[in-house]
């Protein structure tokens, strides 16, 4: 058995965040690991380093239990699994609906999911046209709440399409509301886009995102670390999470409750040394307390368009977002002397040039020049008692 075959083979071992698994494959590889679980027999020294490393103080799911007992039932699973396991039948299945594998060293592997250390996939299913590698390069992580408020879906898909517009992937998780929008956003936008998946991605989940999926790997990929036929679970959730953060440059929440995914993903973010940033909400909306606990904790910064996320995540000094800034009134632009004497005229009763000049501080000779440029803009008129503010003037 190769290399290849035996990481399709260890997928269906270990769920993908084993860490023990990930110990015994640094340990000996994955040709050896897989023989040794054949044979129902560990490497001594890979015992040794478990019962050091494992030992005291931290214990299995049964309290009393010592490591070499959890060793010992780790492998009675793995072997259970592997009866079952046929790695060519697996591949022959991916090539049938024109899924292929990617494993470390692959010109199509992100070196990224290195940073994972022993939670790095042994292996990735992809299932699309876009190249995993080239669309992760430039791209940003936007996910949020499954049940999304209109405010948040119209957020997403604007994030969607304005990351594309601008030459970045969006990596999400395809699943209802905040990614759904996020990737159609980004198809909209003509943009590739990544839906990492909690099952296998011959596995349309949820079922109404058929449609959605079809035109993701029409423009983009869909993303696994589970074998094909694989339903998805709550801890999948939570562990495929870690990919969405490492694949790309920056996470951005746009909308998620105290406890949530989204925040999980945050915090794998922060542990990647990744740019996290979220979006603020209604301070009145439930599905938005992750994002203002995030913002108020220092973790994200606050970000409120595509253009802001881009300046967080692209090149110093060349990816800047413009300045916010209000509307450009016409007294704008009048000369600051000119500004002091137009502040100065009374809007109802009128005043004379004295008087304006007083209220103004100028003298008198600049309130005359200024006050004949003013009416010829329409600013003032004279009046019987003087002069005062056009009514409806600019």
């Amino acid at each position: 058995m190769n290399d290849r075959l035996a990481r399709v083979a260890l997928m269906r071992l270990a769920e993908p965040d084993d860490a023990v698994m990930g110990g015994l494959v640094a340990s000996c590889g994955t040709e050896s690991a897989v023989a040794q679980i054949r044979a129902g027999r560990l490497d001594p020294r890979f015992v040794r380093w478990f019962a050091d490393t494992c030992g005291q103080g931290t214990r299995g799911v049964r309290g009393d239990e010592e490591p070499t007992e959890r060793l010992g039932r780790l492998l009675a699973s793995w072997s259970a699994r592997l009866e079952g396991t046929d790695p060519g039948r697996d591949l022959a299945e991916g090539a049938r609906i024109g899924a292929r594998l990617i494993i470390p060293g692959d010109p199509e592997w992100p070196t990224q999911l290195d940073d994972l250390g022993g939670v790095r996939p042994r292996a990735l299913w992809l299932w699309g046209e876009a190249n995993l590698r080239l669309s992760c390069l430039r791209s940003v992580a936007v996910v949020g709440s499954r049940a999304a408020t209109p405010y948040g879906a119209h957020v997403a898909a604007e994030f969607g399409a304005g990351l594309g517009g601008r030459g970045y992937g969006v990596v999400s998780g395809g699943a209802y509301g905040i990614d759904g929008a996020a990737h159609r956003g980004a198809l909209a936008g003509g943009a590739s886009t990544v839906a990492v998946l909690a099952c296998g991605v011959d596995v349309s989940y949820p079922s109404a995102h058929h449609d959605l999926f079809a035109a993701v790997r029409e423009q983009g990929l869909l993303v696994s670390e589970c074998p094909m036929g694989v339903r998805p679970t709550r801890p999948r959730f939570l562990v495929r999470n870690r990919l969405i953060a490492a694949l790309s440059r920056g996470t951005v929440v746009v909308e998620a409750a105290v406890r949530s995914g989204a925040v999980n993903t945050a915090g794998h973010a922060v542990a990647l040394n990744r740019h996290l940033a979220a979006v603020p909400g209604p301070v009145t909306s439930d599905t938005s307390a992750g994002c203002h606990r995030l913002i108020r904790q220092g973790a994200a910064t606050c970000v409120t368009t595509p253009e802001e996320m881009i300046e967080l995540v692209g090149t110093i000094g060349d990816d800047l977002a413009p300045e916010a800034r209000g509307p450009v009134l016409p007294r704008d632009v009048l000369a600051p002397e000119t500004r002091r004497v137009l502040e100065a005229v009374p809007a109802r009763t009128g005043a004379g040039p004295a008087t304006i000049a007083v209220e103004a501080g100028v003298d008198l000779e600049t309130v005359l020049s200024c006050l004949g440029g003013l009416a010829a803009a329409g600013y003032v008129e004279r009046v019987r008692r003087g002069w005062r503010l056009r009514p409806g003037g600019p």
